[in-house]
This record gives structure tokens, C-alpha cells and sequence, in this order.
């Protein structure tokens, strides 16, 4: 039987603290949060390493620096709602519902929200709200967000995500451009958003969040 508490304090140590992350409420929603507990059970070995755990439709959870990284630039409080786009099987909505009010997490997939569901119950995440649509729609009606965190590759950010973004809010994301992935962090300002460069990261492109190739002869 694998000892994932001691797994989980090694994954820590070993790949959130030295990527500069620092902010102890994320720290320690990593270390709180049984990071094996939401993804599948067949590659529950694989809950630890440093790379993305795949769900199914070419879908991941997100390595744990990717994801610990992007929480610290978002420094979620206490009071804020967050929209968390991509919430496979509820890992990132866990360990966010650690820091903030609420976590509204949409999925496509009833299945995925069903196990998503169940383990966040069973872990007491009873801040969280499975919501079930299309992606790239977002979950108008619970919002605007203080936080968005989309939780996979972006080529295009639809700007209905973007309209459920409270002024003042962020908003973080990998945006694929071929190869490269870069994450930026937006922050929405007098009804714009600015986007600014945070680090080097990848991850599979989002269904909705594609970018449409014209054809040409």
C-alpha cells in the first residue's frame, strides 16, 4: 500500500517549493488535499509524479507545478468565488475550495462530474459546485468570479468567459501556441483584460478553446 501522505509531502518539497511558489495557503492545500483521490484509480501511481495525470478525451489534472504555480500568481482570499473551468475529476477545486468562499467547477461530462463529486464529498470540499456545459460557455448564472482558472491549453479565450470576470478580478490560463506553452495571468481592469506573462508551462487544448484555421485553396 503506498504511503501517499509521506508522497504527498515529498511532491511538495520536491516540485511546488522550489518553483517559487510561496504563498502557504497554497502549500498547504497541496499538503491537506490527497491529490490520489482525484484521478483515475488505475494511475493512482501516477498521482505524485511530476507530469499530467490523463483522464480520458485527452484530458488531463494538471502536473502539480503548473497548477501550484498558477495558484500563487491568482492569491485566491477568503472571500472570493472562483470559476474553474476544466475541473476533470476535481482536484484543482479542492485544493482552491482550501482558500476560497466557493468553487463553481464546470465540466462537459457527466461521468467525470459524477467521480468529481463523490471525492470531493468524501474529502469535505462541501464549498464546491459541480456544474455540468460546455466548457467554453463558462457558468454565467453563479457568476461574475473574482478567479478564473482554466484548467487545460487555450488557443483562443472566448470572450464570454472573459464577461464573467468581476472587475478587479484574474484570471489565469496556458495558452498553446504551436509547441509552446506559456501561461499569463489577466487581470481585468475598467472592463479590459490585460494579460501578462507568468511562466512556461503546456497542456492539452481545451474542447471550445481551439483555434478555428481558415481554409484556403
Amino acid at each position: 500500500m503506498a504511503d501517499y501522505k509521506t508522497l504527498r509531502t515529498t511532491m511538495v518539497d520536491t516540485q511546488v517549493r522550489p518553483s517559487d511558489v510561496t504563498k502557504f495557503p497554497v502549500i498547504d492545500a497541496m499538503l491537506a488535499v490527497p491529490r490520489e483521490a482525484f484521478v483515475p484509480r488505475e494511475r493512482r501511481d501516477m498521482a505524485y509524479v511530476g507530469a499530467h495525470v490523463s483522464l480520458d478525451a485527452g484530458r488531463v489534472v494538471l502536473e502539480p507545478r503548473t497548477l501550484a504555480k498558477m495558484l500563487d500568481f491568482l492569491d485566491i482570499r477568503g472571500d472570493e468565488l472562483v470559476l474553474d473551468i476544466g475541473a476533470g475529476l476535481g482536484y484543482g477545486a479542492a485544493v482552491m475550495a482550501r482558500m476560497a468562499e466557493a468553487v463553481i467547477a464546470l465540466e462537459d461530462d457527466a461521468s467525470r462530474i459524477s467521480e468529481a463529486q463523490t471525492a470531493l464529498s468524501e474529502h469535505g470540499a462541501d464549498n464546491v459546485v459541480m456544474h455540468e456545459g460546455e466548457l467554453s460557455a463558462g457558468a454565467p448564472e453563479h457568476g461574475p468570479y473574482d478567479v478564473i482558472l482554466v484548467e487545460g491549453g487555450v488557443e483562443t479565450m472566448p470572450e464570454a468567459i472573459l464577461d464573467q470576470l468581476k472587475d478587479g478580478g484574474r484570471i489565469a490560463c496556458v495558452f498553446q501556441e504551436g509547441a509552446l506553452g506559456i501561461v499569463r495571468i489577466g487581470y481585468k481592469i475598467d472592463g479590459e483584460v490585460h494579460w501578462r506573462f507568468a511562466f512556461n508551462a503546456g497542456a492539452p487544448v481545451l474542447p471550445g478553446f481551439e483555434k478555428h484555421h481558415a481554409f484556403t485553396l
